[in-house]
């Protein structure tokens, strides 16, 4: 029987999971209740570990009856046990990207793509190293492409906020740069010379919020909550309504796309199953992840205040003033500062909390404090932000500290995993890792580069909303010393 655990301490007292997933069909519409509405995610978790004295649980997650066919997780609440998600050895990813339930393949034009392939499967891997080599060979681009749309961002916030509400959308600015950032780097051309134009994140949102609707709420008054519930979690939305939407984006990536599905066809993939791959890597993963991923950095660094505004951007300029006014790599990498921040905000609000998989075999689960036996076949959930922000790893967990990676802090990156592994460890073909993880990191670090060149602080307001922050800028205070 295998063991999560990669130092195990074998002194640990193995007990039974506890935890109720309550009668059949009963059970599972109570957790899901109490999880959306009447508790939120957080507390949810909270009140069973406190319930039943432990960090591993076993309880029903959404969206349940009648989308999922089978609810039941074990919860892996804290940073000890949480990594058996990572071990692919012990555990299949074979259809949970979504979790206790998959969309329908008529979304991605009848593939399984990558993201819902297991490690085992012969595709997973030619298709990963198809993406590895895409982002290898652009390298050199990522740095001036992104702050060229970054420029266009930046221009299109100061005009809202020289209009008449006097604010900005920060979501909607950040997700139209992203859009285009990330079409262009995968195709070379801009998405307004395609069938796209500018409604490449409309259309993207329209055909996530179909698949996704069942683990969303929409925070609409209690009143609503009953008729939320039976609107987006009775029966899964059909592909056929998004079809539109769809086929556009896969239009805009076939037809501007050609030099890449050249290559995806040489290393032995189909060209339509490619472009249904990019379209998927490009709208859930890449677009899905950082339209999200923005607004939690910017909702976080403005919530730490001018204090932090001040060192951030001191750092920032005196480094690129050394540099001769260059953002290079080099100049990046002497941001210690910069780049602790980046990392502060992937641990405490990563953009995707939730990670599935299924037991490959028996196997022993280990917390701080017990062992637990998991049989083959059973589903296993793991909530990030409770392994992120665990009290026995981290200090002031729920505290946004800045400076907590920098120097003795690094070593705590080993437990920073919001890329679907540790962030000490790297994406292959082979392995599970978001392929873009170092990119991700890189681009929240020269947004921030970039904004304290062009700004000393602001102001805003957030709001949760579905899936992430919705933020709105109330004012920027241009730089005046640089």
């Amino acid at each position: 029987m295998a063991s999560s655990a990669p130092n195990n301490n074998n002194n640990l007292p193995l007990k039974p999971i506890p935890g109720s997933y309550g009668l059949p069909f009963l059970g599972p519409l109570h957790d899901r209740h109490d999880y959306f509405y009447k508790q939120g995610r957080d507390e949810f978790f909270a009140t069973r570990i406190q319930k039943y004295n432990s960090t591993v649980i076993r309880t029903n997650m959404p969206p349940g009856p009648f989308i999922a066919h089978d609810p039941k997780v074990v919860a892996l609440l804290d940073a000890a046990s949480f990594p058996i998600l990572f071990d692919n050895s012990k555990v299949d990813k074979r259809d949970v990207l979504d979790g206790t339930f998959m969309p329908s393949t008529a979304f991605t034009g009848g593939y399984r793509t990558c993201a819902f392939q297991d490690t085992t499967e012969p595709e997973h891997s030619l298709l990963k190293s198809f993406f590895l080599h895409i982002l290898s060979s652009k390298h050199n681009i990522f740095l001036p492409l992104f702050r060229s749309v970054l420029t266009d961002h930046f221009n299109n916030m100061e005009e809202s906020l020289a209009g008449k509400s006097k604010e900005a959308s920060y979501n909607t600015s950040i997700g139209a740069a992203t859009f285009t950032f990330i079409f262009r780097l995968l195709t070379d051309k801009d998405p307004n010379t395609t069938v796209i134009g500018s409604e490449g994140p409309k259309l993207v949102e329209t055909w996530l919020g179909a698949q996704l609707a069942p683990l969303a709420t929409l925070g609409l008054p209690k009143i609503f909550n009953y008729v939320e519930d039976v609107l987006i979690r009775t029966v899964p939305f059909p592909a056929w309504a998004v079809k539109g939407s769809y086929n556009k984006l896969y239009e805009g990536v076939s037809t501007a796309g050609t030099a890449v599905l050249d290559e995806a066809e040489k290393l032995g993939i189909k060209r339509d199953e490619a472009c249904h791959n990019l379209v998927f890597m490009l709208g859930f993963n890449a677009f899905g992840g950082l339209s999200n991923q923005f607004p939690i950095l910017i909702k976080w660094i403005g919530l730490a205040g001018e204090g932090l505004h001040k060192q951030l951007a001191d750092e920032i300029r005196t480094v690129v003033r050394d540099e001769g006014g260059v953002v290079s790599l080099a100049a990046l990498d002497k941001m210690t500062l910069t780049k602790s921040v980046v990392y502060e905000v992937l641990r405490i609000e990563p953009a995707v909390p939730y990670q599935y998989a299924k037991a490959r075999e028996d196997l022993v689960v280990q917390s701080h404090d017990a062992a637990y036996e998991i049989k083959k076949g059973e589903m296993i959930f793991g909530y990030q932000p409770f392994a992120t922000k665990d009290p026995k790893i981290f200090e002031n967990p729920e505290d946004f500290v800045g400076h907590r990676f920098i120097g003795d802090g690094e070593r705590l990156l080993r437990h920073v995993l919001w890329s679907n592994g540790r962030e000490v460890d790297e994406p292959t073909a082979d392995n599970k890792q978001c392929p873009a993880k170092n990119l991700v990191v890189l681009l929240c670090r020269v947004y921030l580069v970039e904004f304290f060149l062009h700004y000393d602080t602001f102001a805003f307001d957030w709001k949760p909303l579905v899936l992430g922050p919705t933020v709105t800028i109330k004012s920027l205070t241009k730089t005046s010393n640089f």
